[in-house]
């Protein structure tokens, strides 16, 4: 578990600034008052504040509890990490056969993007400040990431030919900004989504 010891001149701002250093919520931490700030006889602050916060049920925590579950009922071998940088949270699952690795992403990411939905409503639930999460499985978002790029270069480079709309497969939320964001410099062409989830896509076109 990660702890922290603060020092300053009242128990509430050294509590503060110790939540602050750990990102982590009041209701997420033990707190242990191990010294009270006194003054001296003249009024002046002779001993500050001294307090130690652990992180009892952060997002790591949270994180590591839900996914051990999950997999162990999925009967799925792997291992993942996970890091808290800011206000994100990363998971990296590795060590794992493609069948097991087939059955947590699915077809075109769902079932990971399932996961990561779950995973996201786990750990803010109650949590005053919002964490976004993102899970991964040997990097098969950035390789998804790197497809869709030239798909988006691809198919407006047919619009182009054609003079035509184009319209691509269905596509999740963050998957139609990776094709939005692809191609918001070519000057020619422009982007937009339609219809209703799940069935939303994107639409490419030249200007």
């Amino acid at each position: 578990m990660r702890s922290i010891i603060k020092e300053s001149i009242s128990v509430e701002k050294a509590v503060s600034e110790g939540l602050e250093e750990l990102n982590a919520d009041i209701n997420e931490v033990e707190i242990e008052i191990l010294q009270e700030p006194s003054r001296s006889f003249l009024g002046l602050l002779s001993k500050n504040a001294k307090v130690k916060l652990t992180v009892v049920d952060g997002p790591k925590e949270k994180a590591k509890e839900f996914l051990t579950t999950l997999l162990e009922k999925m009967d799925l071998r792997c291992d993942f990490d996970i890091a808290l940088e800011g206000e994100v949270l990363k998971v990296q699952v590795s060590n794992i056969n493609n069948k097991d690795k087939g059955i947590i992403i699915g077809k075109r990411g769902k079932n990971l993007d399932a996961m990561q939905y779950i995973l996201s409503l786990v750990i803010n639930k109650e949590r005053q400040t919002y964490i976004r999460t993102i899970i991964d499985v040997e990097d098969y978002r950035t390789k998804r990431e790197e497809t869709l790029v030239r798909l988006a270069y691809k198919m407006a480079e047919k619009s182009r030919y054609y003079n035509k709309k184009v319209r691509l497969e269905p596509m999740n939320p963050y998957e139609r900004r990776i094709i939005h964001s692809a191609l918001q410099g070519e000057k020619d062409i422009i982007t937009y989504s339609e219809g209703e989830e799940p069935y939303r896509k994107v639409i490419i076109e030249t200007k």
